[in-house]
């Protein structure tokens, strides 16, 4: 009899939590769907002329599709100038990733002295805001002559604290027996460093890779402050004109939009659990 109540009981269990995981399931859908909405809006309503934007009642789906108001973009607005810079500092941080890496495996493999007092040195920056440093970089940069130059916005990026601490802590699960067997075999630190620790790093490098793609096309706050020739500019800047200059041409303000934030969420979303992942094992380890 108690063998049979427990099974029962078991039972009703099981559904009990079935049902919460499909009403919990269809809550979030449903949430998920309302927050996408927005972004939906805003895509389709690039691809729409100003006066149905303006409609009233609106439309979600476009009456008739132009791409007008992106070629406005690219013609009169020199938004292929501003992909282009911003494309430029997309690569830029893709090197930096190399210097990132570097330190992360010299923190975590090499012995020297003063080795972790410079690594919460490197990790006490993190509690910097940005906008703190600003003012100190660009004087430092005006003293090289570097403002207003495309090396000026792209320099201060290319080294990060976070991408270090990342790189660190991935990079100390590495044997060192491996590293060690490698040395005897006669491999120099470089080519241990390019044949053996960057291919088994290729998870996170990926991850940070996304990170700087993310950070690279978002970037507004320092191109912004750097240059003064509006050759100089980002999507994000560009898009800061956009709304100034055409505040009230809502359909060109959606396709601006609709071409900064789209690249960003597909690539997010496409990579969103390596991401996770790799920041829940680097966290662990």
């Amino acid at each position: 009899m108690n063998s049979t109540t427990a099974s029962s009981a078991k039972v009703g269990s099981n559904v009990t939590h079935k049902w919460f995981q499909w009403i919990a399931g269809t809550l979030l859908t449903i949430g998920g769907i309302i927050f996408m909405v927005p972004f939906i809006w805003m895509a389709l309503s690039s691809f729409k002329l100003e006066k149905e934007v303006l409609q009233i009642p609106p439309t979600l789906w476009p009456n008739e599709f132009t791409l007008d108001n992106f070629k406005y973009l690219f013609n009169n607005m020199n938004f292929g100038v501003y992909l282009k810079n911003t494309l430029i500092i997309v690569l830029c941080s893709f090197c930096g990733l190399f210097l990132n890496a570097m330190a992360g495996y010299g923190f975590a493999k090499y012995r020297f002295k003063g080795r972790d007092s410079l690594f919460i040195l490197v990790l006490a920056t993190m509690m910097i805001p940005g906008q703190v440093t600003m003012i100190p970089v660009y004087l430092i940069l005006n003293s090289m002559d570097l403002t207003n130059t495309m090396l000026g916005i792209v320099l201060p990026g290319l080294a990060g604290a976070f991408s270090i601490f990342l790189f660190r802590q991935f990079m100390s699960t590495i044997p060192s027996e491996l590293l060690e067997a490698t040395r005897i075999d006669g491999a120099s630190e470089l080519r241990i460093f390019l044949q053996i620790v960057l291919p088994i790093s290729k998870s996170i490098i990926a991850v940070q890779a996304i990170l700087a793609f993310i950070g690279g096309w978002n970037s507004f706050l320092w191109p912004l402050i750097i240059a003064n020739d509006e050759s100089l500019y980002t999507l994000s800047v560009g898009l800061s004109l956009l709304k100034g200059q055409y505040g009230g041409n809502y359909a060109l303000q959606m396709a601006g939009a609709t071409f900064m934030v789209v690249p960003v969420m597909a690539i997010f979303i496409y990579f969103q659990k390596h991401i996770i992942d790799n920041f829940t094992i680097s966290g662990i380890k």
